[in-house]
């Protein structure tokens, strides 16, 4: 089982390029970084992980680019992996994704592991021109454009959302064909049927390790009806809160299909940080 650390405060009281290598030298496997570009002021669907006392933390807002982050600290690791959890594919360029995100595989000697979404935020996503009431069609025409550029010489194009002649678009990804696309979807029928169809695995956020268990199991079902292998798949499950931070937590999820666990860190300040990964460590590695 692999454990990876996820850090929302970053850059500021909190260098994230210090965790990760902290993190790093541990022995955790992954770090991850989350991606709202902007956040509206008002906006009319609640934050998901809010609460009554406070509906939006205020990272929410204060968030760096995950890309231009995991570059930075790209230069400063050596083996720890590279994930974005999640980037909000919708609200962003599918050409200029594609080239940062390879430019990030290549200069990080393949180490990027490309979690994807398509948000939750109406306003955030109108105002970066996502087509949020069909977003996840959205999210499927742009990673299509991505995987063309990623692996083919001079693709073009032509759909809804990306309409393009022949060009180049280069570096190419160090992994072939491309990074591990992971769909950060909720356990719902038709959510399941995408990482089936077009993902390389799940990673959702769960509540419990039945539903975790349940999702995977449908996934897998999905591949077979379609020919594809399900062992081919990456299962990881994210964190909230205090979540899957016990060996015992662990424990328990891997049988369910888990390969990887995420876990959400806490600190706002570097130091806080690196203690809190002392501990996790002690506890999970």
């Amino acid at each position: 089982m692999d454990i990876g650390v996820f850090q929302t405060a970053a850059n500021r009281n909190a260098d994230a390029a210090v965790v990760a290598e902290h993190a790093e030298m541990l022995g955790f496997e992954s770090f991850w970084a989350p991606d709202h570009t902007i956040m509206p002021l008002k906006y009319s669907v609640p934050y998901p992980g809010g609460t009554p006392e406070e509906p939006e933390p205020d990272s929410l807002w204060q968030l760096a680019d995950p890309l231009v982050l995991l570059g930075q600290i790209a230069g400063r690791t050596s083996k720890i992996k590279l994930g974005t959890g999640v980037l909000l594919v919708p609200e962003r360029n599918a050409i200029l994704t594609a080239k940062q995100v390879a430019t990030l595989d290549e200069i990080s000697g393949g180490r990027v592991i490309f979690g994807i979404g398509a948000g939750w935020n109406p306003e955030e996503s109108t105002i970066l021109g996502g087509d949020f009431e069909r977003r996840w069609s959205h999210v499927k025409e742009n990673i299509e454009v991505m995987k063309a550029l990623w692996t083919k010489h001079a693709p073009e194009f032509h759909g809804k959302y990306n309409d393009f002649p022949p060009i180049r678009c280069y570096p190419k990804p160090t992994q072939r064909p491309y990074p591990p696309i992971l769909l950060g979807a909720i356990n719902n029928p038709r959510a399941l049927k995408r990482v089936a169809e077009w993902g390389d695995g799940w990673i959702p956020i769960v509540s419990s390790v039945d539903e975790f268990k349940r999702g995977v199991e449908q996934i897998q079902h999905n591949c077979t009806e379609i020919g594809r292998n399900p062992e081919a798949l990456d299962f990881t499950v994210f964190g909230l809160g205090d979540q899957w931070k016990s060996r015992a937590e662990v424990e328990s999820i891997e049988p369910a299909g888990a390969n990887r666990v995420v876990v959400w860190l806490a600190g706002t300040s570097t130091d806080a940080l690196k203690r809190e990964l002392d501990e996790l460590g002690k506890a999970l590695l």
